[in-house]
């Protein structure tokens, strides 16, 4: 029988050095590095699909509160000037100093529109903005927008001037609580 070949000496103690499983660890420390990179890439796109998320909560909540602007405006128009001197439900003749909007009282103090069916709940308060209630707006300090003419010609009476009229500025606010506990406050200032 014959026996195997034998490499020589020299060859097999070349052959022992050059297999020390370098090339392994190096493998296993890219193998580590390329997974926690593959992680962080995952929690990064998670987070910035969360950020994107919660802006469209608030821009969907800071539209919702133009509907409280629109609201409180046209109730503004539809009341007299008389009515405007005392305070109501939602309505305040003063300007409240100080007034801090997420210290008031929404719930019970403000105007609730209920829910617009997208899970905006949508409130507003509205200030006249004078530093006294009960007094009309030539016997009080208020902030009023000059005195423009009003009125106009009647018929034939074309040499008549307008009268002018001072309109005190009023101060709407509206609050709007949607998902995700998305909060927006909105301020408006109309004559």
């Amino acid at each position: 029988m014959r026996s195997a070949p034998t490499l020589p000496l020299a060859m097999r103690r070349g052959l022992r050095r050059s297999q020390r499983g370098v090339v392994l660890f190096i493998a296993l420390i890219v193998l580590v590095a390329m997974t926690l990179a593959g992680i962080a890439v995952m929690r990064s796109v998670d987070t910035n699909n969360l950020i994107a998320g919660n802006l469209a909560f608030r821009n969907a909540a800071t539209s919702a509160g133009d509907a409280g602007i629109e609201f409180a405006r046209d109730w503004l128009t539809s009341k007299t000037a008389g009515f405007l001197e005392a305070d109501t439900a939602g309505y305040y003749a003063n300007w409240q100093d100080p007034f801090n909007h997420k210290t008031f009282n929404w719930q019970t103090s403000a105007v609730n529109l209920g829910n617009d069916g997208y899970g905006n709940t949508i409130y507003y308060v509205i200030h006249r903005m004078c530093k006294e209630s009960g007094k009309s707006l030539n016997g009080t300090e208020c902030f009023k927008k000059e005195a423009e003419a009003s009125g106009g010609s009647k018929g034939g009476d074309e040499g008549t001037p307008p009268t002018p009229v001072a309109r005190a500025y009023f101060r709407i606010t509206s609050k709007i609580v949607g998902p995700r506990n998305t909060v927006s406050y909105i301020q408006a200032f109309v004559y």
